[in-house]
């Protein structure tokens, strides 16, 4: 079935590159995408699918829809997401986004067509199908603070559901391959914001002040020494500050405060407590050392993205089967983030990467880039691998 599979993705590969460009041309941001599950919901009742909700979180953003096999069985869920990002896109090319400062430069169109390209795969095999296959179209991945995957599993997106298969375009890695993972791929992200109080004054009688640059100096610095000292050599772990503000333009007025912000990734749970708590202390003793108050807003908003080893396996071995056994590797952790963690911290899960950067084309500039772009002739791959992920699962077959 496996080869009945890829080659029908061959014979829906331009309908997918159509479907691809026509959500690049028309994206929408994170809670916003109304136009775009209006489309998706119309090319899921073409294909005789279930629509079991649309809008989530008080939105009309998002899609979940069933394809019942002709068999019974277990039910299995595919996930793309569906948002895209505030920014300028920059490539001249004829599907270049119409929204001003609303682009697609995550691949998000790409995983919706995919996505959609795997439905129309399925609904030729449907009779043979034993079970179900659920369509999760996401809204809101880029949102952090208010995860699409988050809302859809409180509002039951995964209600009924064995386990669950996802993929993300990958500019990093060459067309024609894929990358997988076993155990944690994508790293907890979480996020402090931070304002430091001294007392402002005149640069040149620091001493009638409270200068609270030199404790937002000396915290940038010794934040750095908390992975260095304070986690294992063995554990992987960053802590970044990414903003430091202070002042307007005067230069010769020490300011009053400094707000502060920056972002920690981990992917053992044990390792995020001790560095949060690390943070707290750090930040309480340099204020306190620099007579500063200070307060301090600590968020931890994704989990790290933790796969099952049994499903990622089955995903391998379609991924293998779609592109050959050369041509799938075991990545790296990645220290970027993912909500579709919260699914799989529901149910068993995997998800793995499509290979889509050709440097002839230029689609090899890096994720969030305003000329990021895909090759298209990975898209057909994609759609082979999600539907061959559903068979597989239902049927316990990963071989022609």
């Amino acid at each position: 079935m496996l080869e009945k599979i890829k080659k029908l993705a061959t014979v829906y590969g331009d309908d997918v590159v159509a479907f691809r460009r026509e959500f690049h041309m028309h994206p929408e941001r994170s809670w916003e995408e109304v136009e775009t599950s209006k489309k998706v919901v119309e090319a899921l009742k073409g294909l005789g699918c279930t629509i079991v909700k649309t809008g989530f979180g008080g939105t009309e953003s998002g899609v979940v829809a069933e394809m019942k096999g002709g068999k019974p069985g277990k039910c299995v869920a595919l996930r793309a997401d569906i948002d895209a990002l505030p920014l300028q896109e920059e490539n001249k090319v004829p599907y270049a986004s119409q929204t001003p400062c609303v682009m697609h430069a995550c691949g998000h169109d790409a995983h919706t067509a995919i996505l959609l390209g795997a439905a129309k795969i399925l609904a030729e095999i449907r009779d043979e199908l034993p079970g179900t296959v659920r369509f999760i179209f996401q809204p809101a991945e880029e949102c952090g603070l208010r995860s699409g995957a988050k809302v859809m599993l409180d509002e039951g997106a995964l209600d009924g559901v064995d386990s669950i298969g996802g993929l993300h375009v990958w500019s990093l890695a060459p067309t024609g391959t894929a990358l997988y993972r076993s155990g944690p791929v994508m790293a907890a992200a979480d996020a402090w914001y931070l304002t430091i109080k001294g007392k402002g004054g005149h640069g040149s009688a620091p001493e009638n002040s409270i200068d609270p640059t030199i404790t937002a100096a000396n915290l940038v610095l010794n934040l750095q020494a908390i992975v260095g000292r304070e986690v294992s050599a063995r554990e992987t772990a960053v802590v970044s500050t990414g903003v430091v503000k202070a002042g307007e333009t005067v230069f010769n007025i020490i300011p009053d405060s400094v707000t502060m912000n920056g972002t920690v990734r981990t992917f053992n749970k044990e390792v995020q407590d001790t560095i949060e708590a690390a943070i707290r202390r750090v930040i309480a003793g340099l204020c306190a050392a620099g007579r500063c108050e200070f307060e301090l807003d600590y968020r931890r908003n994704l989990p790290a993205t933790v796969n099952d080893h049994e499903v990622t396996m089955t995903a391998k071995a379609v991924c293998e089967y779609v592109l050959g056994a050369d041509k799938v590797k075991e990545t790296e952790l990645i220290m970027g983030s993912e909500d579709f963690s919260y699914f799989e911290q529901k149910v068993p899960g995997t998800f793995f990467f499509l290979g889509t950067g050709n440097p002839e084309k230029e689609t090899n500039n890096p994720h969030h880039h305003p000329r990021f772009d895909l090759d298209e002739d990975a898209l057909p791959a994609g759609s082979a691998m999600l539907a061959g992920f559903a068979w597989a699962q239902l049927t316990g077959e990963v071989r022609g």
